[in-house]
């Protein structure tokens, strides 16, 4: 079994923590000794090493934005395609870390069941999949818990999007999509939402990052998702929320939010790419690549650092953002 980290895994509910989880179920991933904390986000890989499906660097745990298999997710916990997209392909050293992860579209053609199971860790104990989940990163694990709570660093808030997008429940175009966990879906949709925002409202960390597969706002192929730009953006605006990550489209993009302090990051240039589409919205792009690579977050108290790099390792786009230590004062 491949390694995977020391990590804490807990299900929201326990007395100490309802009030800051809600009803999402609730991971811990402590910082560094020096209180940072840095991961890798890759997004849209899963094609068994094809088209440069790579990606390398020293991180604490990596973040995967969905379409983990291509085309057709998986067929069981027995599918060759689990070990041969992700196990055998992301060997280095730097890698067996934990691997958080969110479903994408594809892999709803497949058994999401099977990505969600917990028999995968006993093949490869880094991965971690869940429908929708909140991790708390960089939590002192020394001091008592309200007390570390309070000092969170960052809390990342994973939604399953692919239930949002109606066309793949009412107009699948002849492709199966695997309904069960989600079904009545706008029941489904409604109860991911409120547990959202409780959870945001609840969280006492310093950042807050929402995960998802699909893109809020886009200028590649598939462009804004307008089901999440009518249901879960004004969750995120209302919330003090920092980032929206996802993947979907297979580039590497940043845009900012002409209302509101959010900042918008693809990263679903894990395999796949070089799709010719460019599109402009209404906010503001900084930066956007068509073809591969991966993004870099390293993160303390007061300030935040992201790096966009190709599959060779260039660093492509750069950005920073800073929080006042003392708000109050």
């Amino acid at each position: 079994m491949a390694g995977g980290g020391a990590i804490s895994l807990l299900v929201a509910g326990l007395a100490p923590l309802s009030s800051a989880t809600a009803e999402l179920p609730w991971l811990h991933h402590p910082a560094k000794p020096n209180g940072s904390i840095s991961l890798l986000v890759v997004g849209d890989w899963g094609r068994k090493g094809a088209f440069n499906q790579s990606a390398r660097l020293e991180v604490d745990f990596v973040v995967s934005t969905g379409d983990n298999f291509y085309d057709k997710g998986l067929t069981g916990i027995d599918d060759e395609a689990f070990e041969k997209s992700f196990t055998k392909i992301y060997t280095a050293r730097s890698l067996q870390k934990p691997w958080y992860s969110v479903l994408g579209n594809h892999d709803y053609r497949g058994d999401t069941l099977a990505q969600l199971s917990p028999a995968l860790r006993e093949i490869d104990g880094r991965w971690i999949c869940m429908r929708s989940f909140t991790l708390d990163a960089g939590r002192p694990l020394s001091l008592s818990l309200s007390l570390s709570l309070s000092l969170s660093l960052c809390f990342f808030f994973f939604v399953d999007t692919t239930p949002f997008v109606g066309r793949y429940w009412t107009d699948p175009d002849g492709i199966h999509y695997d309904s069960r966990g989600v079904a009545p879906r706008e029941k489904y949709v409604a109860n991911t939402l409120k547990d959202l925002e409780a959870a945001l409202r609840a969280s006492p960390a310093r950042w807050k990052f929402v995960v998802g597969h699909h893109a809020i706002r886009s200028v590649s192929v598939h462009g804004d998702t307008m089901e999440l730009v009518k249901q879960l953006l004004p969750v995120l605006k209302a919330n003090g929320v920092d980032l929206y990550i996802n993947g979907h489209d297979h580039c590497l993009e940043h845009i900012s939010s002409n209302d509101s302090p959010i900042h918008f990051l693809t990263s679903g240039a894990g395999s796949k790419a070089w799709r010719g589409i460019y599109t402009p919205n209404t906010d503001k792009l900084r930066f956007f690549y068509d073809g591969q690579g991966f993004m870099a977050m390293e993160l303390t108290r007061d300030r935040l650092q992201v790096a966009f790099y190709d599959v060779a390792g260039k660093v492509l786009h750069r950005w920073s953002a800073a929080k006042d230590l003392h708000p109050f004062m």
